[in-house]
């Protein structure tokens, strides 16, 4: 092989891990995703010293170091995300959701929101600031992001954001109202961080909550479990709502069998699932 050229991944290696990230995070990888492979595992053979994603494979098969199992797990399952992605979303959200919130708790002023698969907290911030911005900075409002991945989420709760991340999605209004330069970075000042908590979840066995949110982010990330994990999280995710209340996914997500647990609404120019009672559930 010449020199700087790249070992194709062999195989029995590309199916070894396709194994072994389903099995630590129940995510599918597609038969076509080589590069994906490649790009994401690069950085843990160069600091390991290996030459290929292949001697990684070989280094996985017989080390007892399970930490750098879970960490070829974990950099195979983090979605892109950027501020306010989905735009009809959060404008749904913002006109219609939160003036009925407004009302419904005026008397708890109590609000509780969950950002699933959130990556590294863009989502999550981005509903912070549509709080903010819709005037609930004095309620009692908690957001929880989830992710698989401990780096991501050590990346959120810091809140720093190169200038290509503020760029994809965020207003230059809401950039200089809610963002403080750092650097070469920008930092979301403590107002909008305080808003929300962020916790290590698997969604296969993690999702909890018993009724209390009213609305659940889960995008872009169901697509890539097999049907029956995704029935499984999403009854859960409808054990979590209260009752009326809203779960979004993707734009482009749509799942068979979604009516035994939630209405499907136009709200806006969005797709929203109200959760219905237990009542309604044919369980």
């Amino acid at each position: 092989m010449l020199s700087g050229e790249i070992e194709p991944i062999r195989a029995e290696n590309y199916e070894f891990l396709q194994q072994h990230v389903h099995a630590a995070s129940g995510i599918l990888i597609g038969q076509d995703k080589h590069y994906l492979f490649e790009c994401r595992l690069a950085p843990i053979v160069s600091r390991l010293g290996l030459h290929s994603v292949n001697d990684l494979c070989n280094l996985l098969r017989g080390t007892r170091e399970a930490e750098i199992g879970r960490e070829v797990a974990e950099v195979m399952t983090i979605n892109e995300t950027y501020f306010f992605r989905d735009p009809a979303q959060y404008d749904a959200v913002r006109d219609l959701l939160l003036p009925a919130l407004k009302e419904e708790c005026k008397h708890s002023r109590r609000l509780r929101f969950w950002s699933a698969a959130a990556s590294t907290g863009q989502e999550a911030y981005s509903l912070a600031i549509t709080l903010l911005e819709a005037g609930f900075g004095d309620w009692d409002i908690e957001i929880l992001g989830t992710d698989l991945s401990s780096s991501v989420l050590d990346r959120a709760r810091a809140g720093h954001y190169r200038q290509i991340e503020v760029n994809r999605g965020m207003p230059a209004t809401l950039l200089v109202k809610y963002f403080t330069r750092a650097g070469v970075t920008w930092k979301l000042n403590d107002n909008v961080r305080r808003m929300v908590r962020f916790e290590k979840m698997d969604l296969r066995n993690g999702v909890g909550g018993n009724g209390q949110y009213q609305l659940i982010f889960c995008r872009n990330v169901l697509i890539y479990f097999d049907p029956v994990t995704r029935s499984r999280v999403i009854d859960r995710m409808h054990k979590a709502l209260l009752p009326g209340k809203w779960l979004y996914f993707g734009g482009a997500e749509a799942y068979a069998g979604l009516d035994t647990w939630f209405q499907r609404e136009c709200v806006g120019d969005s797709i929203v699932y109200v959760a219905r009672k237990e009542s309604a559930c044919q369980r």
